[in-house]
């Protein structure tokens, strides 16, 4: 009998240490959630970029607050004069403490004058406006010349562009 007794006993504060420690365990889920994002930025009156994605989360409720888009997203940059920008990936997340942002998967930024850049995976500095990446990418520019290799940095509007190693066919015109 008193066997049977320090079994159950033993059993059933087992069964309550799983219960404590299921409720010490830190739940990771997002202070908010949104469905067909479509987010306009703008400055002024005037709309400086437009961002769209099927998923947004949110986890600024933790100690190093990011957003995350789970599905991808589309962004599209205007500048001053009105020239866009887009940038294309099949995931991102934008960290809220550093201002980087992580773009994976199919990373396409092309401008509206044909210029195009193509990598797995860029990171994007939202303070200094500088894109960086140690990824193989290739760079297309408007006369069809292109330059490929791993990584990259440059600026958000292609006029610096800084290559470790690349390779590739630069067309120029002697005017």
């Amino acid at each position: 009998m008193v066997t049977i007794f320090i079994v159950t006993m033993f059993f059933s504060c087992e069964s309550d240490i799983k219960k404590v420690q299921q409720l010490s365990e830190t739940s990771f889920i997002p202070t908010g959630e949104a469905d067909t994002l479509n987010l306009k930025y703008t400055d002024s009156g005037k709309i400086k970029s437009i961002l769209k994605s099927p998923k947004m989360l949110d986890y600024s409720n933790i100690n190093n607050p990011f957003t995350e888009f789970p599905k991808g997203i589309h962004v599209t940059l205007f500048d001053n004069k009105g020239n866009t920008t887009t940038v294309v990936a099949d995931y991102a997340i934008s960290y809220k403490k550093t201002d980087i942002i992580d773009l994976q998967g199919n990373v396409v930024i092309s401008s509206q004058n044909s210029k195009k850049l193509e990598t797995s995976q860029l990171y994007f500095d939202q303070k200094n406006e500088w894109f960086f990446t140690e990824k193989h990418f290739k760079y297309t520019d408007e006369a069809g010349g292109y330059l490929e290799g791993p990584g990259v940095d440059f600026s958000k509007d292609f006029k610096i562009f800084n290559m470790q190693q690349s390779s590739g066919e630069v067309n120029t015109s002697d005017k």
